[in-house]
């Protein structure tokens, strides 16, 4: 009989060839709140079990000399400590923002500036809350279409939990 070539490389013979231990080391991903309702939804998903992903709630500017840009930005993760932003890109393998739909988005254009800087990729999440119109969800589209490399609409913190697991945060 003759083995098809996905019966041949199961058999325990051609298991003794495999690698016993993972192709790739966790992936450095930067989760970032661009407004109060995506905070709370970083909150709360920060709280699983992740490979090292970063949660920051909140985004703050001050004047200053950030590489192609006139602003100086520090995020804030959960525990209230402050980090520089463009460091935590620098680091980073991914970013991933999380924006209500219909809120404010402009923080986005420093964070795609750095990740273009730093060949990082954006990803960008658009989250509608209860009651959100089409037409806040398209406003929010268009704000953060021209920075993200991905840009999605994630209904719901599953969706997220979902995005964020196969980008292996």
């Amino acid at each position: 009989m003759l083995l098809s070539e996905s019966a041949r490389v199961t058999t325990a013979h051609e298991a003794g060839f495999r690698v016993q231990y993972p192709n790739s080391k966790p992936r450095a991903v930067k989760v970032v709140a661009l407004d109060a309702g995506s905070a709370k939804l970083v909150d709360d998903i920060s709280k699983m079990a992740w490979n090292g992903a970063a949660f920051f709630k909140s985004l703050s500017f001050e004047d200053g000399a950030l590489p192609g840009t006139s602003v100086k930005a520090w995020l804030n993760d959960l525990a209230g400590h402050t980090s520089d932003l463009s460091a935590e890109v620098a680091s980073a393998d991914c970013v991933v923002v999380l924006a209500s739909a219909g809120q404010d988005v402009q923080s986005a254009a420093v964070i795609s500036e750095l990740c273009n800087l730093h060949h990082k990729t954006l990803v960008s999440l658009i989250v509608p809350h209860d009651g959100a119109t089409e037409d806040e969800i398209d406003m929010s589209l268009r704000a953060m279409r021209p920075y993200a490399k991905m840009l999605v609409i994630a209904h719901g913190r599953d969706y997220i939990e979902a995005m964020l697991t196969a980008l292996r945060a």
